[in-house]
């Protein structure tokens, strides 16, 4: 007959710190990032104002699911008995997903820019009319 011995593990608390803490972070970023970004989508879209606010909703609705789905992605913990190894998995955990987060933003940013230098580049066509030659 064998016995099997139970162990308390912080595990189940280490989910539970985890989650709320990387989806507030998503939340966080994704609304200062978009919040800021419309400014640089109305001058990609020549201040159509319509399909700019749609264009910058499914980059933001897009950022929530990549950066989310990343979370749950790596919220595997493993076995934690201590709580020093509970802070020590939570900071690492947490840590590696904020780098990733402000990544992230960084290339959000520059797709912005190159949308907008994009843009400028652009020639309008009556501007082309009106150049004499």
């Amino acid at each position: 007959m064998t016995t099997t011995i139970l162990t308390q593990t912080y595990n189940f608390s280490a989910y539970m710190i985890y989650l709320p803490i990387v989806i507030t972070l998503t939340v966080f970023v994704s609304q200062f990032l978009f919040k800021n970004s419309k400014t640089f989508m109305m001058d990609i879209f020549h201040q159509k104002e319509d399909i700019a606010m749609a264009t910058n909703s499914l980059f933001k609705i897009g950022f929530y699911l990549l950066n989310i789905g990343f979370a749950l992605c790596i919220i595997e913990f493993l076995q934690i008995e201590t709580v020093e190894r509970l802070v020590v998995s939570l900071s690492k955990k947490i840590g590696g997903f904020s780098i990733y987060l402000g990544v992230m933003m960084l290339l959000n940013l520059m797709l912005f820019l190159k949308g907008r230098k994009h843009a400028s580049n652009k020639v309008d066509p009556i501007q082309n009319e009106n150049t004499p030659f």
